[in-house]
């Protein structure tokens, strides 16, 4: 039996993922930046409703047409949850997105909310219905299993997270210019030491550019040599010192240490 993952690629393929109809702006400028609208169509806000209503906690990946890719982290079973497609500005109604109520949640059964540094920090959300494709709404590509990428590899983050440590989230998708540190590196005892692990993914730390709160669960966006971008991380953790802290990187569970285990869930549920 082929793997129901493998058939989602197959189509994404013929149905254009990882080439979003609206181009992304490409931008060397290291800390963040309003995205283009619409540029990163699998890009998703995941939100929950609580006493103040609904509201965005984490950004996630669409990876099929009812599934989406996020962080365990961003899993909280005590409350209802929404998936948001097609969207740019959190704060308008806009044409084109659709809020699409969540109808089951699959955590990665070793991962330990208490020991983020453990890894294992990526869930899939199956959507009550599947989404129409558009062209603000796109499947995201997952690179081929055991892919590692390069020193120095750019890639871009995204999401609505905080534009400094202490600052409100955004409104506006942002994007930032994230360059690859490899596990050597990452691994080291002034960088994260045993907290960065071949699962991972280590971006910049550089003092400057960073995730942080709000983009956990969001895309680390990356284009291979054929020009089609692909999801390599999901946002999972940075310093408790700030986001951007010198030489301690934005870590990304590394999608491509998990097709086999999305396959599974996939073919499962």
């Amino acid at each position: 039996m082929i793997p129901i993952v493998l058939v989602s690629v197959f189509i994404a393929s013929a149905l254009g993922c990882g080439k979003p109809p609206i181009e992304p702006f490409p931008s060397r400028v290291v800390n963040g930046i309003n995205a283009k609208p619409h540029s990163w169509p699998w890009q998703v806000s995941l939100q929950y409703e609580d006493d103040r209503g609904w509201r965005h906690t984490c950004g996630g990946s669409l990876i099929a047409a009812n599934w989406v890719m996020t962080a365990a982290q961003c899993i909280f079973s005590n409350l209802s949850s929404r998936v948001e497609v097609g969207k740019y500005n959190l704060a308008k109604n806009e044409a084109g997105s659709k809020l699409i109520p969540s109808e089951k949640i699959i955590v990665h059964e070793k991962w330990d909310p208490l020991f983020v540094g453990f890894g294992n920090d990526i869930a899939l959300i199956k959507l009550s219905e599947s989404v129409t494709l558009s062209d603000h709404v796109q499947l995201a590509c997952i690179p081929p299993a055991g892919t590692v990428l390069f020193s120095a590899y750019p890639c871009y983050i995204t999401g609505w997270g905080k534009v400094y440590t202490i600052s409100p989230r955004a409104d506006k998708l942002q994007q930032a210019l994230m360059l690859v540190v490899d596990h050597a590196t990452c691994s080291q005892p002034d960088w994260w030491g045993i907290a960065a692990r071949t699962t991972m993914v280590c971006a910049d730390g550089n003092g400057v550019t960073a995730g942080c709160n709000g983009d956990s669960g969001g895309p680390l966006n990356c284009k291979n040599d054929q020009g089609i971008w692909e999801v390599h991380g999901i946002t999972s953790f940075v310093s408790s010192l700030r986001c951007n802290y010198k030489k301690k990187p934005t870590v990304f569970t590394r999608v491509s240490a998990f097709n086999d285990w999305i396959n599974q869930v996939m073919m499962n549920n």
